[in-house]
């Protein structure tokens, strides 16, 4: 009797690894960066971000192009768990996505009852809405067999949504002083890479060419940049050639998400980490965390995201609408709605958006993100320990 053959790890496998090993790269990269902004090396450190190569800034390079390719990746992965994946039925979008809208809608009204009687800062009300699917996925992965694995997918799904609530969220409140030519030409380039799909063109190559191309001109239309990355991945192929068999891993779509699956978490989102992480924390004091901007981003992760997405899915699953994760409890879920506050990556990004010109109100951001995010992060981690082993329900 011949050995049974191992099967191939799925592309959902690979993804919760690779996010949860590069959430742990990402802790370092991020503890790096607080480290070297804080100690004798600060000086070359912020003088290396703000230097310029070509006509962008090093740090203009990190966020308006590195970045790109983390938005690619985003799109990418969104496109195919609704057409091909985790969610591609409405029974399965349901939990994470009305989990996901109260996660983006309650930190938002924290964040803007706590600064309400300061205009200035008004514009931040998005920050705290974000998850960081790696981070979170990392901090999961340290738990080990401690938690569900239909939490795992659960989580996964919410943040995958909440990235989408984050692009829609950039596109509309986060773009101003538009050039309607540039504009103009990049929609006329979507159409081509649009005409190219429906043709069946399934050679990666255009697509990547007319990208770069697509990125150069929202870069100058006024649109974030890194919204031509969103827009390159709805436009590739989820689709194999009529000879091969209906095996969608050699799909365009595919073919390029694997090619980026060990690129961004292990590259992209670290270098985003550490050029955007260091905050110098001298002369910080307690006092400065309750700082109306820092407080309010602290508190809608923290406070935010547990009332929002358990309160959310708790009303979700009270009214039928959606089933509890298998082998999951209430605690269970409170643990993963604490996790859902750990904001990093997307959070940093949009606060850089909101306050780019002020970089006071930049630093007071990122220590509200970080105590946040560190916050939600232990507590969540915390719950999950002590939450019943798999299998075990429990009553609310």
């Amino acid at each position: 009797m011949q050995p049974e053959r191992p099967r191939p790890v799925s592309i959902f496998r690979e993804f919760l690894d690779s996010e949860a090993s590069g959430g742990i790269v990402l802790m370092v990269a991020a503890a790096l960066a607080l480290i070297v902004a804080n100690s004798p090396l600060a000086e070359g450190y912020f003088a290396a971000l703000h230097a310029y190569a070509g006509p962008l800034s090093v740090s203009h390079w990190i966020n308006d192009g590195l970045m790109a390719v983390f938005f690619l990746l985003v799109g990418l992965e969104i496109k195919r768990e609704v057409l091909d994946g985790q969610l591609s039925t409405w029974p399965r979008r349901m939990l994470p996505g009305i989990a996901a809208a109260g996660g983006m809608i309650v930190p938002a009204l924290v964040y803007v009852a706590i600064n309400r009687n300061n205009a200035e800062v008004l514009s931040g009300w998005a920050i705290p809405t974000a998850t960081d699917i790696a981070f979170a996925l990392g901090v999961l992965s340290l738990l080990g067999n401690r938690v569900p694995a239909a939490l795992k997918v659960f989580l996964t799904a919410l943040a995958i949504i909440d990235d989408l609530g984050a692009v829609i969220i950039i596109a509309v409140f986060y773009t101003s002083g538009l050039s309607l030519a540039y504009l103009g030409a990049a929609f006329a380039v979507i159409a081509v890479l649009i005409v190219l799909n429906r043709m069946g063109v399934l050679s990666l190559v255009p697509y990547i060419l007319l990208g770069v191309l697509l990125w150069v001109l929202v870069l100058k239309s006024g649109v974030h940049a890194t919204l031509a990355g969103v827009a390159l991945a709805l436009t590739v192929p989820l689709r194999v050639s009529p000879g091969i068999a209906h095996d969608l891993e050699h799909s365009p779509l595919h073919r390029l998400e694997h090619a980026l699956h060990k690129v961004v978490p292990f590259v992209i989102i670290p270098i985003f980490g550490f050029a955007n992480a260091g905050v110098s924390l001298t002369g910080l004091t307690p006092a400065a965390l309750l700082e109306p901007l820092t407080l309010g981003v602290a508190a809608g992760l923290v406070v935010g995201k547990l009332v929002g997405v358990f309160g959310a899915s708790a009303l979700a699953i009270r009214l039928k609408l959606a089933d509890m994760p298998a082998n999951a409890g209430w605690s269970h879920l409170v643990g993963i709605s604490l996790l859902c506050g750990v904001g990093f990556t997307m959070s940093l990004f949009i606060g850089l958006l909101a306050f780019g010109d002020n970089q006071a109100l930049q630093d007071a951001v990122k220590v509200g993100i970080l105590a946040g995010s560190f916050v939600a992060a232990i507590l969540g981690a915390g719950v999950l320990l002590a939450s019943p082993k798999p299998g075990r329900e429990e009553e609310l």
